[in-house]
């Protein structure tokens, strides 16, 4: 469990966190693997919803992705995903069209509005049932449904703008699909949970709390659209969290109607969830309700190389890293060039690229050095296509003693000139001379095996480096660092993160016993901590081999306690509440 004091100074409110072990967790973990516990009402059927079903967009695909293979071990084909049909009649590399998986349903189903669904496996371990909904027959209803959101919960849906009417539709059509299930199965003779996964799905819970109430619903926020707002529109979250006030600062931000279906699905849900500590202290300042239950996110290890893979995919990593490097500024990197890097979606404040970034100068300025420190950037950026003459060069195969203009960067960019990571390196003044100690590559594409350049998937990549550095200021969880460790390769982050925070409620959670280390990051402390995460970084550049590889070894030891195995009992203790609440509801 974390306790928090909350003092205030003049008119900021400082969080500090004081740590106490967290005895429930680990008694929970001795006693139950996989399953629930005796007292636990089991669910016959769960049904959970995500715009990132069998759609890989950003970190929701890895939270859903990986738990299906513990849910089906726990509840073995009673467990339906729900998502869009964005693929249609193109091939999906996620989805494994299969009629008989619905036992019947999907030959007779007939749905309102002429929607079409199809029915299969969702190709990933454990392949899960998965329905997918083409919800476009919906956009020339939305008028209806917002009216109907408005009369029953007051939903705002007029300043709506971007991926809402999107969001809605999937929406709707959702639960429609699960309230057809529903109602094939004889549902109200079972117990059966409707799980929604952000704003995007909320007024799909909604509808299904007024027209089928004794469906027990679930709604988890991974992250809340106003936190990711305000910390993003560079206004103070934390320091003055409890002045906050959601809906004011809905109107202020222009964020009403995703804010607006995103507070009525936690108030109205049967069991409302969040994926850490940090998050649910802004769920409850920020929607007005304090979630039921945390339920951080785990992983798989089917996505880790074995022992005897590592090597090789590690030396065809860092070798394919080193000759970009090599062609890009016209030089031989040093074979034994510490390799870090940073990753994630181009949130360029909230994720603490500009931290990151602002370290790698740091470094540049020390001399000190004893290695050479290599740092990447593996952010999707508005990239074009990959530079000409970089291609050029690497095709060649020669050796070039000339850097290409602007040796920072592999891709040309829409919007280069107004690029923050562009114009910070500029900044800085990190032109990637060959005599600096300190390089900095920017690799702006999103790493599916495709890009033009690498044609190596992210995992592929991360394993030829020698740490990772995520210093965010605003991370609900943070998949990429606990990736990181899952690699066996150390990792830096910052208790404002929900990892960083799981990290430090550990008895030992020091650099050299976790393999991560947990910068204190708050509001007006930048500088600070850009300069801690120099440190850091240096100090990991000049361990010996015999220390390095403890660290690496403490990397994958942390790792393994943050499986789904391990953290499946807090989704069965959310199963069991939203039921409870249910039951007790329709009586």
């Amino acid at each position: 469990m974390h306790n928090y004091n909350i003092k205030k100074i003049g008119s900021k409110f400082i969080i500090k966190q004081k740590i106490v072990v967290n005895l429930q967790f680990k008694i929970q973990k001795q006693i139950i693997q996989y399953g629930m516990t005796d007292s636990q009402i089991r669910p016959d059927y769960i049904f959970e919803v995500s715009w990132e079903v069998c759609n890989l967009v950003g970190g929701i695909y890895t939270v859903l992705s990986t738990k299906a293979k513990t849910l089906q071990k726990c509840h073995k084909d009673k467990v339906v995903f729900v998502g869009p049909d964005v693929w249609q009649e193109k091939p999906s590399p996620y989805f494994i069209e299969d009629n008989k998986v619905t036992k019947g349903w999907i030959e007779q189903v007939e749905l309102p509005y002429g929607l079409k669904v199809r029915a299969g496996r969702w190709d990933i371990p454990g392949k899960p049932i998965v329905i997918l909904v083409d919800f476009t027959p919906l956009y020339a209803h939305k008028n209806e449904l917002y009216k109907l959101m408005w009369d029953l919960y007051g939903v705002d849906s007029m300043p709506a703008y971007g991926d809402y009417d999107e969001a809605s539709a999937f929406a709707w059509a959702s639960a429609l699909v699960i309230e057809n299930y529903y109602l094939y199965i004889n549902g109200k003779d079972k117990k059966v949970i409707a799980h929604f996964n952000e704003w995007t799905t909320g007024m799909g819970l909604l509808y299904l709390k007024h027209f089928q109430p004794a469906i027990a619903t679930l709604f988890t926020t991974h992250a809340t659209s106003m936190g990711r707002s305000i910390a993003g529109n560079n206004k103070p979250l934390y320091d003055y969290l409890a002045g906050y006030n959601g809906d004011q600062m809905a109107y202020e931000l222009n964020m009403v109607s995703k804010h607006s279906v995103e507070k009525r699905a936690a108030l109205q849900a049967d069991c409302f969830t969040t994926v850490s500590d940090i998050t649910a202290r802004e769920c409850t300042q920020l929607l007005e309700r304090k979630p039921d239950v945390v339920t951080p996110n785990g992983f798989e290890r089917n996505f880790v190389p074995t022992q005897k893979e590592k090597p090789a995919k590690r030396e065809t990593a860092r070798r394919k890293l080193l000759d970009i490097v090599a062609n890009l500024m016209g030089y031989q990197p040093s074979e034994d060039a510490f390799l870090i890097a940073t990753s994630g979606r181009y949130e360029y404040r909230n994720k603490g690229i500009d931290m990151f970034v602002d370290a790698v100068g740091r470094m540049a300025q020390r001399r000190d050095l004893n290695r050479e420190i290599i740092a990447f950037v593996l952010t999707p950026g508005w990239t074009d296509a990959p530079r000409p003459d970089l291609l050029q060069r690497i095709a060649q195969g020669g050796e070039y003693n000339t850097p290409l203009h602007d040796p920072f960067i592999t891709h040309h960019l829409h919007n280069y000139d107004s690029d923050n990571i562009v114009n910070q390196i500029r900044w800085l003044g990190l032109n990637n001379h060959p005599d600096s100690r300190v390089k900095i590559v920017f690799i702006p594409s999103y790493l599916t095996g495709e890009d033009g350049l690498l044609n190596m998937p992210y995992y592929d990549v991360l394993i030829g480096m020698d740490a990772t550095a995520f210093p965010s200021y605003y991370e609900p969880w943070g998949y990429t660092p606990l990736e990181s460790v899952a690699f066996g390769i150390p990792t830096i982050t910052t208790q404002l993160s929900g990892f960083g925070q799981w990290v430090i409620g550990h008895d030992a959670s020091t650099l050299k016993a976790t393999g991560v280390e947990v910068l204190r990051r708050y509001d007006d402390n930048f500088i600070g901590v850009s300069q801690q995460l120099c440190d850091t970084i240096v100090e990991l550049s000049k361990m010996d081999i015999k220390e390095k590889t403890a660290i690496d070894r403490a990397a994958s030891r942390i790792a393994s306690e943050a499986e789904w195995k391990n953290f499946i009992v807090y989704y069965q203790q959310a199963f069991d509440i939203a039921i409870r609440n249910a039951q007790e509801r329709i009586q």
